[in-house]
């Protein structure tokens, strides 16, 4: 493991459990100094923190609600003031699924679906790419999902949201590109975390039948591939859509 560097920033959303926390802890072994981002489970976060140090890593709880863009661009500006340097990787992986029949779907679990989901990667998007363009480095993984390539009935709004990132990323590809800016979306597919544990047996049956490598994926699996595109070794590698499904979505 190398040593991890405060001058190497890495702000995780969502990172207080599952595919986030997974995600910290990967990037604070390749050597960053995590920014372990909650909106309300500090407790949580701050065993994520703490796993990383004891693990001989670095990281710091950073608590701010991504759905507002006031509070990112504070929590930014603090951040980047307190080190001397931009953030070097944005990972948005914070997000909600509140699923429902489109034609149930309430205005308020719309709206809260979007501002977190779609809007939040947006405003810390927006927020750290200014560093980044002045550093003419930096790069910006979304956390999508294979529901927005794919669909999924009872999930219109997780969908539009998720598809929603995809495109956002490609034109911020294009436009931060010229800077030495990177931004690509992960797609993961089927995940072993709290929200596929209350699948029931028929159900995690019919899933796996669906993937032609026939296993869940372990929040590892997605945090691997961060990594990668956290490194230099993925420096010509933008705009791009990652699917992480185990070919649930070829």
């Amino acid at each position: 493991m190398s040593e991890p560097n405060k001058k190497h920033l890495a702000l995780v959303t969502g990172a207080s459990r599952g595919i986030g926390a997974s995600i910290a802890r990967k990037l604070a072994s390749e050597g960053f100094h995590v920014l372990v981002n909650f909106a309300s489970s500090q407790e949580k976060a701050q065993k994520v923190v703490d796993s990383i140090i004891t693990a001989g890593g670095s990281a710091e709880l950073c608590g701010f609600n991504v759905a507002s863009s006031q509070a990112v661009d504070e929590a930014i500006e603090r951040v980047t003031k307190a080190y001397g340097v931009p953030v070097s990787v944005l990972v948005n992986n914070a997000g909600i699924t509140i699923d429902g029949l489109l034609a149930r779907l309430k205005d308020e679990d719309l709206d809260k679906t979007l501002d977190i989901d779609l809007k939040g990667a947006i405003y810390c998007t927006r927020a750290v790419s200014r560093g980044m363009m002045r550093a003419r480095a930096g790069s910006i993984i979304q956390i999508s999902s294979v529901i927005g390539e794919m669909g999924n009935a009872g999930q219109s709004a997780y969908s539009a949201a998720k598809a929603g990132l995809i495109g956002f990323t490609k034109s911020v590809a294009k436009e931060l590109g010229s800077r030495g800016v990177r931004a690509n979306v992960l797609t993961p597919g089927f995940i072993a975390t709290e929200m596929t544990q209350d699948l029931t047996e028929a159900q995690k049956e019919v899933m796996l039948r669906n993937i032609p490598l026939g296993f869940v994926a372990e929040p590892e699996d997605v945090a691997n591939v961060v990594a990668f595109l956290a490194s230099s070794a993925s420096r010509y590698i933008t705009g791009q859509v990652i699917g992480v499904n185990g070919g649930l979505y070829i």
